[in-house]
């Protein structure tokens, strides 16, 4: 999402700074490169607009032509702007009730049903008893769908077979879940192709009847501008407490996001980044701003660590890190831990690496894509090891690492490099021993524990709180020449010295 508008802004950016020293002029080229980046991204013209007007405002100030760091100044306003347009700050779900009810709304099509199962799972992690209602009687295929939901992440469904009226469904279900101590209960109302007088109707006869404390719409990024008016004729007719964006993750754009907030007046509560129904991520405008301008959102990826690697597991590695050399058994362990909290992209995106290392959205897929390809074989080269080998790589011959690449299917330099790059981890470790446990060395929540396979903070760098300094081994040489990934070795294709053999 936002990958087009994230490039143009940064090659805008990179022009101004260029410069040296703003004027009115050059200010006035900058925003008119920020106008045309917002159209491209298919944000509205209206919202256009405003932004622009906000911008230009602030950006002619004399506190910014008269900085010492105009150009930064500039990027701050932008940010700001930005964080604005997106709502100021997160509006936390409502679930006050006996029990609470929260109306999910949307079209067909726009992942509706599966934004419910989504939904229910979230509540239910931080430690609410959900039920899941199947009030969508006009599509049969919904109230199989949402059962399949259910059975999947263990969160009960309720329906009632060849009943068509959605008031009789619904007040059952709440009886049910005041009966059996569920909360809250959300209720998966039907969707058309279009908004019609039929829908609205069904659609208000729930909302008078039961009041829900939340009624989400569930708007499609992939519409585009149609996923604007969509938001506004449903807020006009039911006025709407908050959006559910769906399918962010498929809209390299993102201009929905930006344009559907300011037009309808509703906060975006939440958004869909993936297919798995663990993929729902609570809305913060300003996280969201830094991630359009590739700063990174450090706080989501400390909260998404804490959710999924166990914390006493992490300082149990820490601590063997801390009191004997990196081995090989210790990096296996620390990227399982990172395997759980996402794919090598999406945490150089929360890391803001591109920011850092000035790359593109392109040329990030390709270091993201390079570096899973590097700890596959990694991983595949260590499974075939002995015990022995993986607490002490030193002992890895010549002999040792022909086996090891017959066992793996890889070839002797592939080993090899990977025992170079391992190397230079373990040197890299060793500086950063005085660091770890003070939380300098990792991220933050989880002390001591790094990202390997992911570029770190270089000096000159912008820096980024949290992140390790120097830098890893195999994603670094990608970073810096992208376009020079090779997934049939590892890293830049150096060979280990063969030693000379004891008479």
């Amino acid at each position: 999402m936002f990958d087009t508008l994230t490039d143009r802004l940064h090659s805008t950016f990179r022009n101004l700074t260029g410069d040296g020293k703003l004027t009115a002029e050059n200010i006035e080229e900058a925003i008119g490169d920020v106008r045309k980046s917002l159209l491209e991204a298919d944000v509205s013209l209206k919202v256009v607009k405003i932004f622009i007007s906000r911008v230009r405002q602030k950006a002619l100030g004399k506190e910014v032509l008269e900085s010492v760091t105009p150009a930064q100044q500039f990027v701050k306003i932008v940010h700001d702007e930005l964080v604005t347009i997106l709502g100021v700050e997160n509006s936390p779900l409502e679930t006050n009730g006996d029990p609470a009810v929260i109306m999910l709304l949307g079209l067909q099509g726009s992942g509706k049903t599966t934004a419910c199962g989504k939904l229910a799972y979230k509540l239910r992690e931080e430690g609410m008893k959900p039920l899941m209602v199947a009030c969508d009687v006009q599509r049969p295929a919904a109230i199989a769908q949402l059962q399949t939901l259910g059975k999947q992440i263990d969160i009960p469904v309720f329906s009632v077979e060849g009943q068509a009226d959605v008031q009789e469904i619904a007040e059952a279900a709440i009886a049910h879940a005041k009966k059996e101590g569920l909360h809250p209960v959300i209720l998966d109302t039907a969707g058309r192709l279009q908004v019609d007088t039929p829908l609205m109707a069904e659609l208000m006869i729930l909302d008078r009847a039961f009041e829900p404390v939340e009624k989400l719409l569930v708007v499609d990024s992939m519409t585009g501008q149609e996923a604007v008016n969509v938001a506004d004729t449903f807020n006009t007719q039911l006025t709407v407490t908050g959006l559910i964006l769906s399918k962010v993750d498929g809209d390299a754009r993102g201009g929905a996001a930006l344009s559907v907030r300011e037009i309808v007046g509703k906060p975006i509560k939440f958004i869909s980044t993936g297919e798995k129904l663990d993929n729902l991520e609570t809305f913060y405008p300003d996280r969201m701003a830094g991630r359009i301008l590739d700063m990174g959102d450090i706080l989501s990826l400390v909260e998404k660590a804490q959710q999924n690697i166990d914390e006493k597991e992490a300082e149990r590695v820490a601590m063997d890190m801390l009191k004997g050399d990196f081995t090989l058994e210790m990096f296996v362990e620390m990227q399982k831990m990172m395997k759980k909290m996402g794919s090598i992209g999406d945490i150089m995106k929360m890391m803001g690496v591109g920011g850092m290392f000035g790359l593109s959205t392109q040329q990030q897929k390709a270091v993201a894509e390079h570096g899973e390809q590097m700890m596959s074989l990694y991983e595949t080269a260590i499974n075939s090891m002995t015990k022995a080998e993986r607490k002490n790589p030193e002992m890895i011959d010549f002999n040792r690492r022909r086996r090891i690449a017959r066992g793996s299917g890889l070839k002797d330099a592939q080993i090899g490099q990977m025992l170079n790059e391992f190397q230079q981890m373990k040197s890299m470790m060793a500086y950063m021993k005085p660091l770890m446990g003070g939380g300098g060395g990792g991220l933050p929540g989880l002390p001591g524990l790094g990202l390997p396979g992911m570029p770190g903070v270089g000096s000159g760098g912008r820096g980024m709180p949290g992140a390790a300094p120097g830098r890893l081994p195999f994603a670094t040489p990608t970073a810096a020449r992208p376009s020079g990934a090779n997934p049939s070795g590892f890293g830049r294709g150096r060979r280990l010295r063969k030693k000379k053999r004891k008479p």
